[in-house]
């Protein structure tokens, strides 16, 4: 079990979903079905998640209006979590908060040929934000550690070796001003068993479904025990993880929103300053 009771934190979501930095972790003593911090019901969750969306999108404008002056932050959501876990529908949801002229959203699939011809983490650094973005990744470099390990797609010696650099590539990341909230959506495995049955027995969802889910959820311990090891060797102070319970989409999708305020809101993003005479210009507009 883990050392730390589960969402033990106080004060801001972040600390209270904060995975511990540098303990083991064991999923099973967190419950998928929790609503640690959140609004008393589904109701209440909804309203608050829509009332956070004006300060969201007030903020996203901002973070983009300071990278024209050569603000160079920006904020990388990455998404994990087992099948039917709420990835997708989770960036919909983000996405209505902002602009998404000003987003870049990437799910990543099964590496193409191009891909496999280069290092594990080169089709990741082609879809990362520019300044004044914010991106958001559907599956990510973790892929390389979690598919890879229960399929036994690479040896355990080049396994190792990425968890380091992962560690490496998203400190480099921290330093060259990403915010990365890194987010483990955590389901149970009762309720992917739902989801999957809702996918079969609605004919607009069998695009969303393939035969290759149920071999996969076979795999359900495997993939704990890759996602455990990941969770605890590839976190930082700088880059922890985030568990959201996602058994409940609207808590999902309400904790989400919060701690992408708080990162925001952290960096607090300004607008640039006019670097030309205003009320000059403003006497040009009346007098012409």
């Amino acid at each position: 079990m883990s050392a730390r009771k589960p969402f033990a934190g106080q004060g801001r979501l972040r600390e209270v979903l904060k995975l511990p930095v540098g303990e083991r972790v064991d999923l099973r003593a967190y419950d998928a079905a929790a609503t640690p911090g959140g609004p008393p019901g589904k109701t209440a969750g909804v309203a608050a998640t829509t009332a956070l969306g004006p300060r969201l999108a007030d903020l996203q404008e901002r973070l983009f209006a300071a990278s024209t002056a050569g603000d160079r932050r920006r904020l990388l959501l990455v998404l994990q979590g087992m099948d039917t876990s709420g990835k997708g529908g989770t960036v919909k949801h983000v996405i209505g908060h902002f602009n998404p002229s000003g987003c870049r959203v990437r799910a990543f699939k099964a590496p193409t040929e191009e891909e496999r011809a280069h290092p594990f983490l080169w089709r990741i650094t082609q879809a990362l934000p520019r300044p004044g973005e914010i991106g958001i990744f559907d599956r990510s470099h973790y892929e390389d550690v979690l598919i890879a390990r229960v399929r036994g797609l690479a040896p355990p010696a080049e396994l190792e070796e990425r968890y380091g650099e992962i560690d490496a590539f998203e400190r480099s990341l921290a330093d060259d001003g990403v915010t990365l909230v890194k987010v483990f959506l955590h389901l149970s495995y009762e309720e992917q068993r739902v989801r999957l049955l809702e996918r079969l027995d609605d004919p607009d969802k069998h695009w969303k479904f393939s035969p290759g889910d149920i071999d996969e959820r076979a795999l359900w311990p495997d993939y704990r025990e890759a996602y455990e090891i990941a969770l605890a060797r590839c976190a930082t102070e700088r880059t922890p993880w985030f568990l959201v319970p996602a058994d409940r989409k609207w808590y999902r999708n309400w904790a989400i929103s919060t701690l992408l305020l708080e990162h925001l809101e952290e960096l607090d993003p300004r607008y640039p300053t006019a670097d030309f005479d205003v009320a000059e210009c403003r006497r040009r507009l009346l007098t012409q």
